[in-house]
Order: C-alpha cells, then structure tokens, then sequence
C-alpha cells in the first residue's frame, strides 16, 4: 500500500504556520541570509502554496490518473534549479509518489529549503532517511534523471546524460495576451504574474501582446503594489543597469521607477524588464506563439483562444497535475 500521499497531507499541515515551526523558522531566516532574492515574503507564499496543495483532496485529484504498479525503487537523480523557493519540489513529490528514490543535487542558491523539507519528511516517516539524499556529488548510480537549468546547462545535461533517461528543462517564460477590455483588476492580478519572486520564475510573465489600439501606460499604472521593490537592493540595481543600458542604447522605453516596459520581440526579458508587442489580428498571433511555443511555459489572458490558458494573477498556483514544458513527469517515472 502506498502510504506516501497520507505523509505528504501530513507534510501540508506541517506547512501551515512556518513562522512558528522548529524547523522551517530557523531555515526560513537562513535561505534569506543567504540568498537575497528570497525574501521571506516570497518563502512564506511558496510554502502556503504547498500548503494549500498538499491536501487530500487535491492529491487524489492528481493521483487518479495513474495506476501505481508495484515495481523495483530506482534512484532518480534530480537537479533543482536555484531561481525561486524550492523550484524542484514537485519532481521529488513525483519520484516519492512514484516509488523511486531521490537523489538531489541542489541549487547553491536554494539550500537550504529542500534540507529543511527533507528534515520534516524523515520526522513523519522515518524510512524517508534512505530514499531522500541530497548530496553535492556527481551523479553516478543514477536510474534516470530530471534537470532543470538554463539552455545552457541543459545542452550540457543533454549531452552528460545521453545514456541515460531523462527529463531535460530548458528556459521559458510566462506570457500574457491582453485584448484592451481587461479591467484595472485584471491588470492589478498581472502584476503579481510579473513581480512574484521578483519575476525570476519560468511561470512569470516576461512579454505582453497588446492591441494596437490599447494604451501601454494603462499596465504601468497598476504595477503600484510593487512598489516596495525599490527597498530591494538586488532588485534596483537591475533596474539601474538595464536602464542605464537602454538610455545609452537611445533605446524607447516606459519606466515607473521600478519597471521598464520596452517593445521588444524577444519574449524572455531580464530582472526589471518587460517587453511588449503589438498585435493587428487574433489568427496571426495564434501562429507567432505556435511558433515560439518552445519558448513558452504558459499564457495568460481571458479571452485569447490558447489550450491551457490560465487567468490573470494565477501563474504561480498551477495544480499539482501541471507539469513544467508539458512533460508529464510522473508517467515518465512510472514507466522506468
């Protein structure tokens, strides 16, 4: 009997109030000191994001589109990126779920977290100690492999582990298709698509499509409640780059003190960058995006006809059964 999904609802209770928690307290003020894009305000919403997921309801609603046969464990080894909190929770989810055991390579800038949830693993379930390792060694003895890094990185994945299966992840961005009837509401939720986790996340909107009739400035207008940002070191001193860069370039571009939204084709957009392009017709975009669908982890808007589309404000509470480039990582693992 697969007594893994019971563990991991008792994990999402143990999520509930990280503030107070022995483990997650301690480890939340640590992941901040040492890297400062993960404020704790942004550590808070991912945890509350497991938090609200881990429960029965919506583990069977994931879970019952597999059957789980009763196979050999192998080793899965797993590469987290370091780009938001605890970005590779959901692989190690899929291989425990799976029946595997996680061999975790963690990111330099994201370790302490996954310690921390690991910890509280082995404190439900004992028998978790052997078959979650987190280790800065090599990949070895590895049955399979999921990575997730820049297109740089995966190249190298690609290559490092030919012969071996694997999940491979490359870049990609959120996008939003907006049609000039959304309302300031809309628009207030967009910017949480933008800014949460300072936009570092391949689920952030880097690039709007606009009408041509719509005015650009109306988006800028309600990006208020991040405001703040610019009480963020890291963060501003992007800002002051980029824009230093653009004015040097006599490049044009509008600025709120703390965003630059420039036309631009490229659909990735770097930290307090975001590019825009107009669109005439429905149709011709539909191809643009189909040809950048690569490109692409997900589309936001309210009315542009896109398989999967998702709403406004919703790009970092996917469902557990949302998986990264579309790849459907827990059939992967079940048919090792």
């Amino acid at each position: 009997m697969n007594t893994m999904p019971d563990t991991l609802i008792k994990l999402g209770k143990e999520l509930s109030k990280p503030e107070s928690h022995a483990v997650l307290e301690p480890s939340i003020s640590k992941a901040e000191a040492e890297n400062p894009w993960f404020t704790r305000q942004f550590i808070l919403k991912n945890l509350a994001y497991w938090h609200q997921h881990l429960t029965k309801e919506k583990l069977d609603a994931w879970l019952t589109e597999y059957s789980f046969p009763v196979n050999t464990p192998k080793t899965i080894g797993i590469v987290m990126a370091g780009n938001i909190p605890l970005v590779g929770m959901h692989d190690l989810l899929c291989v425990l779920l799976s029946g595997h055991n996680a061999f975790i390579k963690v990111s330099s800038k994201d370790r302490v977290l996954p310690n921390a949830i690991r910890d509280i693993l082995i404190n439900i379930d004992s028998s978790l100690k052997k078959r979650i390792i987190i280790s800065d060694e090599r990949f070895t003895n590895v049955d399979a492999v999921m990575a997730t890094g820049s297109n740089n990185t995966a190249r190298y994945f690609d290559y490092y582990f030919r012969n071996t299966p694997h999940i491979i992840r490359k870049n990609r961005n959120g996008i939003a298709v907006l049609t000039g009837d959304e309302t300031d509401e809309d628009l207030q939720y967009l910017a949480h698509d933008v800014f949460d986790y300072f936009g570092m996340g391949c689920r952030n909107v880097s690039k709007l499509y606009i009408p041509r009739s719509m005015d650009e400035t109306r988006v800028l207008d309600q990006m208020e409640a991040f405001r703040y940002f610019t009480d963020h070191n890291k963060y501003m001193n992007n800002y002051v780059y980029h824009k230093a860069i653009l004015l040097m370039d006599q490049q044009t571009f509008l600025d709120n003190d703390f965003l630059l939204l420039r036309e631009h084709a490229d659909i990735s957009s770097p930290v307090s960058v975001l590019h825009y392009e107009r669109y005439d017709d429905t149709m011709a975009l539909q191809q643009l995006l189909k040809n950048e669908e690569e490109n692409i982890q997900c589309v936001v808007s309210h009315h542009f006809n896109w398989p999967g589309r998702i709403p406004f404000g919703q790009t970092q509470n996917p469902d557990l059964h949302t998986y990264a480039d579309g790849v459907d990582s827990m059939k992967f693992l079940l048919n090792l």
